[in-house]
């Protein structure tokens, strides 16, 4: 039996953060509406539907692949998060209370039911984003 993509950690933390980054735009001028707070919103949903999208795919090939959408979606979020804060649309304060997400999680080769974590090449996108600029 196949695991469920909602059982896995990492949708679960996606989600997570998706939910967070909803309330946080909540805050944003109403002149933001359809620029940087859609977009955010698109990418922090893009996360959570790629790791659920490669959950169903057959191969571990394309089961990659997604993890690899979401994870430059994650980037894109982080980008967007460090815009919003030069636009003094959010504080550090903000940002620190945002959910972490690390790499995502993936089959093991034998195509199993079990999840292991990918190998960690690079810091995570919400390692601390503004203080990793600086």
């Amino acid at each position: 039996m196949t695991t469920s993509f909602e059982d896995l950690h990492t949708f679960k933390r996606a989600l997570d953060l998706m939910v967070s980054i909803y309330q946080l735009t909540k805050t944003f001028p109403s002149d933001e509406r359809f620029g940087l707070t859609q977009q955010l919103r698109r990418a922090a949903v893009s996360v959570v539907s790629n790791i659920a999208e490669g959950q169903g795919r057959l191969s571990d090939g394309e089961w990659r692949q997604f993890l690899s959408h979401a994870r430059g979606s994650l980037y894109e979020v982080q980008a967007q998060v460090i815009a919003a804060h030069r636009l003094e649309y959010i504080d550090l304060e903000n940002i620190a209370t945002t959910p972490r997400l690390d790499s995502p999680r993936r089959r093991t080769p034998q195509g199993s039911d079990r999840v292991r974590e990918e190998p960690r090449e690079r810091s995570s996108p919400f390692d601390n984003p503004i203080e990793s600029r600086k």
